[in-house]
């Protein structure tokens, strides 16, 4: 299971980096989306993969699952949405004020021809 995690993780950050890349800036958000997501499963992943009964260590359980990363992935997933939000309301506002969503045209270094 961990090695179809590992490509799904390859696959995600790959596709975001694409995306961060490009001139647009919609694209840049859902690029840092996406790799925020690789982030997460990558987070779950390095925590380790296990089945097992629910956290209760006061029962004296044979097998129980770690609730950390489980806990910081929800934490993590919470403050993207957040991030996400904001940026879109960024993008939705700079593209109200100046008309495009071109990343060289809002830097003003498109060249004239």
């Amino acid at each position: 299971m961990e090695i179809l995690m590992a490509f799904v993780i390859g696959i995600l950050f790959m596709a975001a980096t694409y995306l961060m890349l490009s001139k647009s800036l919609l694209r840049i958000i859902i690029g840092t989306g996406l790799l925020s997501h690789g982030a997460h499963l990558l987070l779950l992943t390095m925590g380790g993969l296990k089945r097992g009964a629910a956290p209760l260590l006061g029962e004296h359980a044979k097998a129980y699952t770690d609730p950390i990363p489980q806990a910081l992935i929800l934490t993590a997933i919470v403050i993207s949405f957040g991030v996400t939000a904001f940026f879109l309301v960024l993008a939705y506002r700079a593209y109200q004020e100046l008309g495009t969503d071109n990343m060289e045209r809002l830097r003003g270094t498109e060249r004239n021809e």
